[in-house]
Formats: structure tokens, sequence, C-alpha cells
């Protein structure tokens, strides 16, 4: 109102300039003056007060053509500004025709383009009082009316876009922005140049000031321009779709939704018809344009604004979500790639991404499911920890096992990153980290111990997330590495509190602790030395041949052995001095962390730059050939730590006093420091087995100190068993065991009469040592103490106790076990160790033979000295185990073994023990001693009677041993140790217990011949292996003839199985052409050809088994047409599992025919077609037997075709392949028959 009254109440106000701006003659510095005297005159003036009519001069003058192309900046800059005034004044009318308009604003913004730049430049005040005056008077929107509008929007968007990338001053830019929303608002029709020139500016930097000005335009005027934008996309996808052919059409609809994206991002609002186009897109059959909109909107919902989206166009969510079943590999990859924004971004929505996940992760494309995997690992802790569930990490943890390579290693590299992010947390005990996370390293442990195949990818995790080395990062540029080993001793301890015993155990594997020293990879390096590079002074073909062998028997273990090997051949002939100097470094068990550190980042530096290559075996190689997880350097953080009661300490120190006490070298005085804290149990145990380890794997570093040895006898006649046992060992390893040893045993041979039962115990583990490591000390009253073990310990009776709850149980756990019983067993080991103390000695068979015949009969009465004994079934059940091991042990000696041999029968079924827990201590003591090669080879047939075996995890573990013992072993060896060894086999089927020629007994036999055959048969053997069985016809049981009868059936039988499978598998089964020797210690020759003749042509297989095993090899299928998944073995979960399933205890030798006894559960029914539900969760390899009748059993036929040659019996076709390789085979036998007797005759 004020402004009313005013200007009502005043006369206009005229222009007083009246100078002529346009002329001839007029100079550029005088008309300079004149505009700039006018500028400053108009700029003054009102609109609601000045007389417009006093203008019209100027503004005639102002639009010549003089003055707008005038060579001068200033004239034109000044020129634009009066002109500028003039529009404001005359607004909202122009007092200009549209084609002089048309020049005015070409002219305005032409000199805006080329004038306006920083606030130093000239003119810039009068620029941006021209810019100022568009913006704020919007003179501008007059172009919309002028004739050929479009063309001149176009110029103006193009050029201000142009013009505001001159980093100018914000108020420039909200200038600009003023004046393009007032002409997109006022203008009839947008044209398409300016929207592909606002739609170009989000492709930019978002940084950049054109893409702000764009933003600022675009959210201006969304609802203008929603139209126009859909029609823009539109355009776009349709004028590319038709050639879908056409990569580059394609390209331009990834660039269109690439803006899509942008937009998205920055102006959701111009997308409210776009989104349901995207939406249309994702069914359309075109697989290119379903990928390019399912990856566009992945990445917009995955947005921060992703969550409004998505409540926005709820439809088009759950179209998009569908794609997770998309036909094409490549849309549900993309469906995935997305997730990562969507659980950081979409937390209402986490149920619906989890369920999308876990689907993927079963996905059937591998891509598909190592992208899952990878999604994981991108996330941040707290993301993880809120969003996602245990569950779901635990999904991604079975993805380790997958069959699949990427998939495994995405898997595990996921958990991997995912526990190291989060162990500073668990390490400060925080509870929900600890719940979520703590599980992990676990799962990866067992994965590692699973397969080969995910071994490999599970190292490398453990390495690089579970366990890593400290400051690897930056120890390789620092001579001075700084490393915190408590941190890292502490790492592992913390981290192993949260595993189970099978996780534990693979921790301790992967260790390097144990094993043989030097190990491969040392020899490997000593290898590498000694072949030079090539250059060889002697013993070349030794040396290459050395070489040759290490680098197969470690490139065995590698995921690819060829690549490895190869690899690994190339380092030894790069012949780096400093290299095998570092490597060796590495290798060294007195090389601390520090060192170890400095010198492994050095020698993978040095590879890098040298064999680029071989750098990720030779990384493989340097994590499996190093102590990276527990060293030297990690044993005073131990100590300490056992004295803060923590029990993987004591755990990882055990482990290093076993396998590797060198490790202890460093240590000693803290060692001895131990012990001496008697008040701490624990530590005393824990040290005292580290001193003994340590004491017998140096004589330098042996306990001398008097005051030391004087604690240690107390300690070895004191009650404790193992600290006894312990420090048995040091005195014996110190210089005056002689007198030190001798005196414990007079002290223990006063006491052993009269000692408590604690006492007991421990006295008679110190026995136990002396009689292995110091005999002469514990002959000196061996008379007394021998008496004493065996009459009053030993022999002594050891009923069950009548008030016992439990009295069928036949196991009692370590802790359980009563003190009398932990002395009788102790009290068998002093037997075996007094054997093995004199197996050199010409006294040894003397001083072994009742000791033996005491163990055998142990076992021929199930682990009591007579068969009518009323023992506690767990007393026996320990016994029997006990004496079954002492056996193995002493059957290392030859001399011992030979005598063993006769009750060897005996010995081998104890796997077969209906105690669950003496199967499976047998087996893990046998194994060590196989792998080994300390025991005979006839020992390796003992695996093969796991067969029937009810528990599944030790038939798994017997087929573990044998084929990674025939997998890494040299032709020659797999023949001596598991091939020429298969009669011995036969014979002692024919030996065993249940054995029978009932035809029910005959189908479990076959059982045992074909799992032997599934394991070790091949094309390359199977005529050796054909050739053993039909020899088993040419010669006699050594035994009985019963026995003989026997064989013979087991002969027939196994070679009617050998041919079947040999068909079924289109192996050629040719006559062996070399000669064997069968083991004279358990056949013997015939006596004259006519008993070999009449042997040959009986047939002693019952018409019943014939006839199954015709049946059997017809409907055989081929190998590989079916295939049975391997089943996990089971894991007692803790010492509370549910109890093992016993195997029927078997009869004694000597029967003739023996009635089929229920000897395992999956037998009791002999004429039923399945297998028990026991029997179906063995881990069977491919054609195990597991059915008694038909699918998996081979045979053709109970008659002997090949020993036959006049029968009248027709030939099935099935069984012309073997046929003529039978009688060659028999032809070559009769032969041997006739020139042996002839040999006798003579």
């Amino acid at each position: 109102m004020v402004a009313q009254t005013r200007a009502g109440n005043s006369a206009p106000k005229r222009l007083a300039f009246n100078e002529k701006i346009v002329g001839k003659g007029l100079a550029t510095d005088a008309l300079l003056k004149k505009l700039k005297a006018l500028h400053t005159e108009l700029a003054e003036l009102d609109q609601e007060l000045v007389d417009v009519n006093s203008l019209s001069t100027v503004r005639t003058q102002l639009v010549n053509t003089s003055i707008l192309l005038h060579k001068d900046r200033g004239v034109k800059a000044y020129a634009a500004c009066c002109l500028a005034d003039i529009l404001r004044l005359y607004a909202p009318d122009a007092p200009y025709t549209h084609t002089e308009l048309r020049d005015i604003f070409q002219f305005f913004f032409r000199q805006l383009a080329t004038g306006l730049r920083g606030a130093d430049a000239s003119y810039y005040n009068e620029y941006f009082h021209l810019l100022e005056s568009l913006s704020t008077v919007k003179s501008v929107v007059l172009v919309c009316d002028l004739p050929h509008a479009e063309e001149l929007m176009v110029d103006i968007f193009r050029d201000f876009f142009g013009l505001v990338r001159r980093d100018l001053a914000k108020k420039i830019e909200i200038f600009i922005a003023d004046i393009l929303v007032a002409l997109i608002d006022e203008c009839q029709a947008l044209p398409s140049e300016v929207l592909e020139t606002i739609m170009a500016q989000f492709m930019a930097n978002d940084a950049q000031p054109a893409y702000r000005l764009a933003v600022q335009v675009c959210n201006a005027t969304a609802d203008k321009l929603q139209r126009h934008v859909c029609q823009y996309f539109t355009d776009i996808i349709v004028a590319h779709s038709h050639e879908s052919d056409s990569e580059s059409n394609f390209e331009e609809i990834r660039k269109a939704h690439e803006l899509v994206k942008q937009l998205s991002r920055s102006c959701p609002s111009l997308l409210h018809s776009v989104i349901p186009q995207l939406e249309e897109e994702l069914r359309v059959e075109e697989v290119q344009v379903r990928l390019i909109a399912t990856q566009a909107l992945g990445e917009m919902f995955s947005e921060k604004g992703g969550a409004e989206l998505v409540k926005k166009y709820p439809t088009t969510w759950n179209v998009w979500l569908m794609r997770k079943n998309d036909k094409a590999a490549a849309v549900r990859l993309k469906l995935v790639e997305s997730a990562k924004g969507l659980l950081v971004n979409l937390h209402d929505h986490r149920e619906t991404v989890d369920e999308l996940m876990r689907l993927k992760l079963l996905d059937p494309d591998e891509k598909v499911r190592a992208a899952v995997c990878k999604v994981y690992s991108q996330l941040d802790y707290e993301t993880v920890l809120h969003y996602v569930s245990e569950d779901q990490l635990r999904s991604i943890a079975g993805r380790g096992m997958d069959k699949k390579n990427s998939v495994r290693v995405e898997a595990l590299n996921s958990l991997g990153k995912l526990y190291s992010t989060a162990y500073p947390e668990i390490e400060n005990n925080d509870p929900a980290a600890i719940r979520h996370f703590s599980w992990i390293p676990n799962e990866i442990l067992h994965i590692s111990n699973s397969t080969q195949e995910a071994r490999l990818a599970a190292e490398q995790v453990i390495a690089d997330f579970v366990f890593p080395l400290p400051s690897g990062s930056s120890a390789s540029t620092s001579k001075n590495v700084d490393v915190n080993e408590v941190a890292w001793t502490d790492r592992l301890l913390n981290t192993m509190s949260y595993l189970d015993d099978r996780g534990v155990n693979a921790v301790l594997l992967l260790s390097g602790i144990k094993g043989s020293r030097p190990s491969p990879y040392e020899l490997y390096l000593q290898s590498c030395v000694q072949h030079n590079g090539g250059v060889i002074d002697e013993d070349e073909d030794v040396v290459k041949q050395r070489l040759n062998n290490v680098i197969r028997h470690i490139s065995r273990q590698f995921g690819d052995p060829q690549k490895a090997a190869e690899d690994l051949h190339a380092f030894a002939r790069a012949n780096e001095n400093r290299s095998y100097k570092l490597l060796k470094t590495c290798l060294d068990t007195q090389t601390d962390l520090k060192g170890l550190v400095k010198s492994s980042n050095e020698f993978l530096r040095r590879i890098e730059l040298s064999s680029e290559s071989i750098l990720g075996t030779m990384t493989v190689f340097l994590r499996r050939a190093t102590l990276r997880i527990v060293n030297q350097s990690s044993v005073s953080t131990l100590i300490k730590r056992v004295q803060r009661d923590s029990k993987h300490a004591q755990t990882l120190l055990t482990y290093i006093s076993k396998h590797c006490p060198a490790l202890y070298r460093p240590h000693t005085s803290e060692l001895t420091k131990a012990i001496a804290d008697e008040k701490n149990a624990r530590l005393v145990e824990v040290g005292m087995q580290a001193l003994a380890a340590v004491s017998h794997s140096d004589e330098a570093l042996a306990v001398n100190d008097k005051r030391t040895l004087e604690r240690v006898m107390r300690y070895a006649l004191g009650s404790n068993a193992r600290v006894a046992k312990f420090a048995a060992r040091i005195l014996v390893a110190s210089k005056e065991h002689d007198d030190l040893c001798a005196e414990a045993v007079e002290s223990i041979a006063r006491k052993l009469s009269t000692a408590e039962p604690d006492l007991l115990v421990a006295h008679t583990a110190v026995l136990a040592q002396f009689a292995r490591l110091a005999p002469d000390a514990f002959e000196r009253k061996s008379d007394v103490l021998m008496a004493f073990l065996v009459k009053k310990l030993l022999m002594v009776p050891s009923p069950a106790d009548p008030d016992e709850m439990d009295s069928d149980a036949d196991w009692v756990e370590d802790g359980d076990v009563q003190p009398r019983l932990r002395a009788r067993i102790l009290a068998l080991k002093v037997c075996r160790n007094r054997c093995l103390a004199h197996a050199s000695t010409d006294t040894a068979l003397e001083v072994a033979t009742p000791v033996l015949k005491m163990l055998s009969t142990l076992l021929d009465h199930a682990g009591s000295y007579s068969a009518d004994a009323t023992d506690d079934p767990k007393v026996k059940s320990r016994m029997r185990l006990q004496a079954a091991i002492s056996l193995l042990h002493l059957s290392i000696v030859d001399k011992f073994a030979t005598a063993i041999n006769t009750n060897f029968i005996s010995l081998a079924i104890t796997v077969q023990d209906p105690c669950y827990n003496v199967r499976m201590e047998f087996l893990m003591k046998l194994f060590p001693l196989l792998t080994a090669r300390k025991l005979p080879p006839r020992y390796n047939l003992i695996p093969f009677l796991t067969v029937h075996d009810p528990e599944a995890d030790i038939k798994s573990r017997a087929i573990s041993y044998v084929t990674h013992a025939s997998r890494n072993i040299s032709a020659a060896a797999k023949v001596d140790l598991f091939e020429i060894i298969f009669i011995r086999l036969l014979h002692l089927l024919a030996h065993h217990p249940d054995f029978s020629t009932a035809h029910e007994n005959l189908q479990e036999m076959a059982k045992y011949i074909d799992f032997y055959l599934d394991l070790i048969a091949s094309s390359d053997n199977v005529s050796l292996l054909y050739h053993l069985a039909m020899k088993a016809k040419t010669v006699r049981d050594g035994q009985s003839h019963t026995y003989s009868e026997n064989l013979y059936a087991m002969s027939e039988l196994t070679q009617e199985l050998i041919k079947a499978r040999a068909q079924a598998r289109s192996w050629s089964l040719q006559s062996y052409p070399g000669k064997v020797k069968l083991p004279s210690d358990i056949l013997r020759s015939l006596p004259n050809p006519e008993a070999a003749t009449k042997i040959l042509k009986t047939v002693y297989l019952p018409e019943e088994t014939s006839a199954w095993l015709l049946e059997s090899s017809k409907t055989q299928k081929p190998a590989g047409t079916s295939k049975e998944k391997r089943r996990e073995p089971r894991e007692p979960k803790d010492s509370k599992s549910p109890p093992k399933r016993k195997a029927s205890r078997h009869r004694a030798n000597g029967t003739t025919k023996r009635v089929k006894t229920a000897r395992w559960n999956s037998d009791q029914s002999e004429s039923e077609e399945e297998p028990s539900s026991d029997d179906s969760e063995e881990d069977d390899r491919e054609e195990t037997p597991t059915k008694p009748s038909s699918e998996r059993e081979d045979g053709s036929s109970g008659q002997e075709s090949d020993e036959k040659e006049s029968n009248d019996k027709k030939i099935t076709p099935n069984r012309k392949l073997s046929r003529k390789a039978g009688t060659r085979a028999k032809r070559k036998i009769s032969k041997q028959v006739k020139k042996s007797t002839h040999a006798r005759k003579t």
C-alpha cells in the first residue's frame, strides 16, 4: 500500500540522458563513457516511476547493429546491461519486435557465454548485473513467444551449462538456475534437445557445477519434466531395441539406464512414469534388456533412498524380486549383486532379502552362488551383526563344501573377512560378537579337513584372516620388524577357546608341529641346493631323482599337482642363493616370529619380482612349510597362560612336547622354573613333559642341575602318574642316569606291594619307562617287579561292581578309569616295553614268549585270562584293547612279528570288536604305524575288515587311510603293501570266525572282497589280483584241510567277483605275465598233481551262491552309471554323545562249519534285500557293496568256467570276456604244479 501511495503521488520520472550513442565518428572511449552513464541512470530508475516515453530514443539506438556488433567488449557489456534495464522498465510489455527481441537475447547470451568468467575478469560486474536482471525480472520468458524459440532455448541451455562449468560464484549458479527454470515453466513444448542437454549433465561427476545445476532445474520443474523424461527413455529403448543383435544398441540402452540411476539418486520425482516402464522391461523376452533393467533397479533399490522407492513402487519391487527365478543365470547374478545395498539400507525388508539370498545360495549356477557369498564379504561389521542372522552366515559356511572351487573360495573368504573384522570385539568379550562370529574358525577348520579340494582354500583363509602373521604389510620394508608376540599367541588361544575337539585337532594339524624332521619341505630345499640349477658335479642321476621324488611327494598335496610340480622345478632351476637362504630361515624351527615375518615377506617379494608365475605355488609351499601358527616365540606366552589355567595353552605345549621339542631349546630355564611351582599341578605337568621331551631330543639340554634332579626324583616317586612318567624320562636322559634310575627302581620295588592305588599307578607308569629306556636298572629288580605285576596285578580277577547301575556298559572313559585298572593297563605296557628293550639281544624271544602268550590269551578270551572269567566288561574291553595295541607295537620287531603271526587273525579282528571304542582306538593306533611302514605289509589288511562296521566313522577312517596311503606311494610300493597281500586277505577270510559255506554267509564274505576291490582294484592291477585269486586253488592251507576248503571257496567267489567287475568296467582281464611268490607262512604246496587236478575240478561254492553271482553279474551296471553320495562320518559332539552300537562277539576259530552269528546289526536278517538303517549311514565309496543280493554285488557264476575245459555246462555270454584269460592261466598253473611235483620226486 505504501508503494502504491508513493507511486500515485509521485510524477513519472524521465530519463535525463539525451546523448547520441549511434553515429559516425564516435570514438570507442566516448561511446563507452556514454553507455556507462546511460547504464548508471537506467539502473537507478524504478519501473513504477519511470516515463517510458523518455526511453524511446535510447531504446531504439541500443538495438542498432553498430552497438550490438561493436568490437569492444566493454561497449557490448554496457549495452547489454542497458538493454536489460530497458526490458525491466517496460515490463511486462517489451518495446521491441520479435526479430529485435531475438537479436537482443542472442546478444545477451553471447556476451555471457564469452565474457562471464572469474570475479577478477573485465566487466565482471556488468555481466553479473545482466544475469541478475534476467533472473529477477524474468524477462527471459519472452524467448518462449518468439518464432523459432526452440532453437534459441537450445542455445541458451547449452551455453548456460557450458558457462556454469567455469566454477563461478554460487550466486551466479542460482541466477542461471532461475533463468532455466523460468524458461521451462513458460515454454509450450520443451525441445528434445533441451532435455538431452539437461540429461547429459547427469552422466558427469556429481561434484561438478553442471550436475548441481541440472539437479536444481529438474527438481524445480519435476511436474512438467516427468512426461518428457518418460518419453525420452521410451524413445531410446524403442529406437535401439529393434536391432537386438547389435551390442552398440544395448550400450545405448545401458547408458539410458545409467542415467535413470543417477536421476533416482538426485531427482527421484522425475521418475514417476519411468519406474513402471522399467518394471515392464523386467518381463520382456530379450535377455539383455532384462539384464540391464534388473541391474538398474537393483542399484536403485540399494541406494539410501531405496526404502522410499520400494514403498512408492511395491509392484515393481515384487516383480524385480521374481527375477531370482529368471531362466537366465546372468539376470539372477545381477539381482544378487545388488544385495549388498539391500542388506545395508532396506532394514524393513530384511526377511525378504535373507530369503532371497538363502535361496540363491543353492542356485544351479556357480557364479550366482559365488556372488551371494561375495556380497557378505563386502558388508561392514555392524551391518552383519545387526541385520544378518547367524543362520544365514552358517548357510554361507555350508558353501565352503561346494563342488565348485570359485564358490568355495568366495564362501570361505567371506567368513574369514567377517571373523577378522569381528575379532577385536570377540577379544573384548562382547557377547553379541561372540555369539555371532566366534564359531566361524571352527567351521573353516572342519572344512579344511574334509576334502583335498576344499583344503587349499580353507588354509588360505585361515592364514589370511584367522591366524594371520603380525605386521605383514610393514615388515617387508622395515629392517627392524616390531611384532607383538604376546598378542599373536593370545589370538590363537582366544580363537581355540571357541573350537570343538575336531577344530582343535585341525589347528594342531595345520600348525606344522607334527611331522618328521627333516620335513619334506626341508628335503626339497636340500635337493635344490644339491641340484645347483642343473650344474651337478657328481651323482647327477641320484641328485635329480631325489629332487623329482620330493617334488612329486609335495605336489600331490596341491589342488593342481602338475602346475605345482612345474613351479617347484622352476624354483629349483632358478637357483637363487638369497632365496635359498631366506627359505632356510623360514623353515628353521629356531626362527622366532620376528625373523619368520621378515624372511617370509622378503622371500615372497623376491619370487614376485623374479618369477611371478610361481608365486601362488611358493606361497602355499611357504605356508605349509613354516611354523606360522605356533613357533618358539609362542612358548613363553603359553607357559604364562598355563599358569592362568589355560586348557588350550596346555594342549599346545603338550603337542609341541610330543612332536617338536626343539622349540623348547631357548626356554629350558623357563621350564625348569615352571616345574618348581609345585602348587600349580597343571604347570608342573606341562613343564615336566616339555623338559622330558627336550632332554631326549638334545643331550646338551638334559637336566643335570642337582637341585632340579632332586625335585625330579621326588616327582618320579610321587603319586601323580603323568608327572612321574615324565620325571622318569628326565632321569634317564641325565648324565647320572644309571645311579638315579637304579635308586628309583630300588625305592619303587620296596614300596610297590604296599602302595595305595594312585601311587601304584604312578609307580607302574615309571616302571614302564624304565623297562624301555633304562633296562639295566629295571633288570636289577625285574624278578620282584614282574612277579608282582603279573601275579598280584594282572592275574587278579576284576569282577563287576554289583552296586553299579549301568551293568551292561562295556567301556569306561579315560577320566573315569579306576586306579586299579589303570595300573593293570600300565603293567601290560611294562611287559611290552621290556620286550622292546631286549629286542636286539639274544634273549629277546625268551623274554617275549610269555608276554606274547599272555597278550594272545587276552585277545582269545575277550580281555580275560580264561574263558569262564567273570571280569567286569569295562575292564575286559580295556585289557583286550591294550593287549592288541601292545601286539601292534611288538610287531615292529621282525622276530616278534614272526612269533605273533600265528595269532595274526585274532589280532586283526580286533577291528571287529563288539565295543566301538576298542575298534576306534585300535584303528587310531594302527594307522600311524602303517603310515610309517613300521609294520609288516599284512597289517594293511586290517582296514578292509571294517566293511560291516555299524558305525560310519570307523569305515570312513579306514577308507581315508587306504585311499591316502595308496595314492601317496610309488607303484612298486603299492604292489608290496596293498596288492600282493590280497591272497592273505582271502586266507584271513577263510579263517574268519564267521566264515561258513552257507549262501548267506558267502554273500557277507563277498562284501569284504568288493570293499577291497573298490579301494584297490584298477585296470592296471586287476590281472594280478585275479591271478592271486586263482593261485589260492593251487595250494593248501598251512593249518588244516577244513580251512583249505574255505580258501578254495573264497578263491572261486573272488574270481567271479573280479570277472564281473572287469566286465562292468570294460577292463581287459589278461593273463598275469609275472611270477608271484605265495606266502609260505600260511600256505603249503599240494602233495601231488592228482590232488591239484581234483581241487581244480571241484566246485566249492554252493549252487545257490553260483546262481546269485550269475544273476548279480547280469544286473550289475557299468561303473559310473550310478553313484552313491558319500556322507561325512558322524563326529561325537561332546562327551555325552549317544552310545555307539555294538558289534556281536565272534566265535572262536576251529569250527568246521559255523552257524552265521549276528555279528553286525545290519546282518541280523540275512534274507533282507534292503540294508538296515545303520548301513545306510555308512560313508561308502562308489560301488561299495551295501546290498546282499543283486545291485551292489559283483559276480558272474558259481561255476569256475575257466577251470573246467570240458565241462558240459553252458557258458553264458557275459562270461566270454574272461574265459580265454582264465584258460591260459589254468594251463600255466597246472604246468607249475607238475614241475614242482617232478622236482620233489627227483
